[in-house]
This record gives C-alpha cells, sequence and structure tokens, in this order.
C-alpha cells in the first residue's frame, strides 16, 4: 500500500462536502483530476469508500473509519508541521548547558535570559559544576553546551577556548588606584586573596611574584572569585581577578561600588572554554546560542578596557 498526503486530504474533502465537483474546488484540482485520485485510493486500499448511484457518492462504512484514520495522520502531520517551524525559528526545542562558577551568578543567567525571552516553547535547564565534572557531562551529552575553565582536548569534547586577561581589583580608595598599571613590586608584601593553590590563576600569580623578587602575602584562600570583591571593596586586601567575574561585578554596579579595576603586568591569564559534545551534531537552539555566548565574549575585554581607561 503506498497512500500519499494529497490522496488523504483530497478523500478527506470529498468525504466533508459529499461532492466531487466542490472537493476538486477546495483542492485546487480539476474534477476528473480527483475522481482518478479516489478510484486510486480505492485501488490502493482494496475495498471501495463510496457506492456510485445515479450521479451521487454515497460513503461507505469503510470509508467513514478510513475517514476517522486520515484526519488522524493528518492532525499528527500538522502539529509536526507546526513543531518544526517552532524549531526552525527557534521558538521551539530544549536547551541545556552546565556552567562554571565563575558565569553561573550572573553572567551565563543574563545571557541565557535575553536568548530565551522571545522563546517561551523553549524548554531550559542551567546547572553549575565544577569545570572538570562540566566536561564529562558534555562527553556524555548529557548537556548541550559546557561553559568551564579550559580542559585538555579530548575527542569526545568539541571546544571553543578564549584566553582573558586577568585584572587586579582593589578599594577604590588604596592610593594604588591612582596608576594604570600594576605589577609584583607595587603589591609586595600587601594581603592578596587567592584561589585555592592548584589553580592556575594562582600558580601564575605566585611565580609572577616570585620571578620579580617580591613578597607574596597570602590573606585570603578562595574557591571563586566572587566572594573575593567584598574584601577588597573594604580594603583588607587586593585580588587579580578573573575577567568574567570582575565584567560581572561592573554590570551589576554600573556607579561606585568601592572597586577600581586596574591592570596587571606580568599578564596571567584564565582560559575558558565552550564545550559541545563531540560526537554529535548541535541542534540549531544550540548553535544559535553559541553565537550569542561567542559574541559577548568577545565583547568583554573591550567593556574591561573602559574600566581600566577610567580616571
Amino acid at each position: 500500500m503506498n497512500l500519499s498526503i494529497r490522496q488523504l486530504v483530497t478523500f478527506r474533502e470529498v468525504m466533508r462536502s459529499g461532492s466531487i465537483s466542490q472537493a476538486a474546488r477546495t483542492v485546487g484540482r480539476t474534477q476528473p483530476a480527483v475522481s482518478a485520485m479516489i478510484a486510486t485510493l480505492e485501488d490502493e486500499l482494496g475495498f471501495a469508500l463510496f457506492l456510485r448511484e445515479h450521479g451521487k457518492l454515497t460513503p461507505t462504512p469503510e470509508a467513514r473509519f478510513f475517514l476517522e484514520e486520515a484526519e488522524a495522520i493528518l492532525a499528527r502531520l500538522e502539529r509536526t508541521k507546526e513543531t518544526l517551524g517552532r524549531i526552525g525559528t527557534l521558538r521551539s526545542g530544549t536547551l541545556r548547558i552546565a556552567c562554571h562558577p565563575a558565569a553561573s551568578g550572573f553572567f551565563m543567567p543574563r545571557l541565557l535570559t535575553r536568548f530565551a525571552k522571545d522563546k517561551p516553547g523553549l524548554e531550559l535547564a542551567l546547572i553549575m559544576r565544577s569545570s572538570g565534572v562540566i566536561e564529562d557531562l558534555i562527553a556524555s551529552q548529557q548537556y548541550d553546551i559546557g561553559f568551564a575553565e579550559t580542559p585538555v582536548p579530548r575527542a569526545s569534547i568539541h571546544q571553543r577556548d578564549y584566553d582573558l586577561e586577568c585584572v587586579c581589583v582593589l578599594s577604590q580608595d588604596d592610593p594604588l588606584a591612582a596608576r594604570e598599571v600594576l605589577m609584583p613590586a607595587d603589591l609586595d608584601g600587601r594581603p592578596m586573596a587567592i584561589l585555592f593553590e592548584a589553580h592556575t590563576t594562582a600558580t601564575q600569580t605566585e611565580a609572577a611574584f616570585q620571578a620579580s623578587g617580591h613578597s607574596f602575602n597570602k590573606y585570603l584562600e578562595l574557591r571563586t572569585f566572587l566572594p573575593g570583591l567584598q574584601f577588597v571593596a573594604e580594603g583588607l586586601c587586593i585580588m587579580i581577578c578573573d575577567m568574567i567575574t570582575a565584567y560581572s561585578h561592573l554590570v551589576q554596579n554600573p556607579g561606585p561600588s568601592g572597586l577600581c579595576i586596574r591592570r596587571f603586568r606580568p599578564r596571567i591569564s584564565n582560559s575558558v572554554s565552550i564545550l559541545t559534545p563531540g560526537y554529535a551534531t548541535p541542534s540549531l537552539v544550540t548553535q544559535a546560542f553559541i553565537a550569542d555566548l561567542s559574541q559577548a565574549l568577545e565583547r568583554m575585554p573591550d567593556e574591561i578596557e573602559k574600566a581600566l581607561a577610567a580616571p
């Protein structure tokens, strides 16, 4: 049996109108073409759908049963068409994001909120996990997008890397705020906030002080930079901070906040990556959000540069 959608639609119109001529006008075909299509449909089914008496069509009991089936198929097809249309315009679908702590408090939720605002049919999931856990979630295809510190490349993950410069955050009342660039010599012996010992920013920062022969005074050890901003604002310490945390603070606090951002040399970098499953093709909605995320990361250094240039 080889039934077509056009046959089903034509049959439905004949049943609704009770007339070949009226059905032909509705479907935009000639009366002979509709008659031929109904005859072909009956041949395919192996039984008559209409009794033809005195120029009139009378549906058989089989035709009434077949109409229910045809309408169910066409309704399902219409729903599928609508769903695919929503997917094609990014108004429907699922988007599952696993995000590392530095970006999960403000940067990622802000970006995702803007993306989803005109997409009410979108199903979202956003979780915060450590970068190592995110790698495994993406490699196993449990999440569509991971945003994490740059991992060692592996075949099961496709990654797009961004090397972001760390900045020096200090109290706006600190005399060092008058300088455009700060170096280990300027911070010699000053209380410092730093991430846990194994973190790449911590090792780079301590190495910079050692190489210059100046004293590094670890005052506060953190898991993420965000809590350190409060200590810095109170003048308790200075912090070499990742760009995402500094950027998030700037956007949330456009006015005076008690903090000042300055460039630090030698350059301390914090590389982050957009991760997607290596053995899966991203959906259209995933691709669209990755484009937004990429643009936000590319714009971020310019926004930080404005803060660095502020008096």
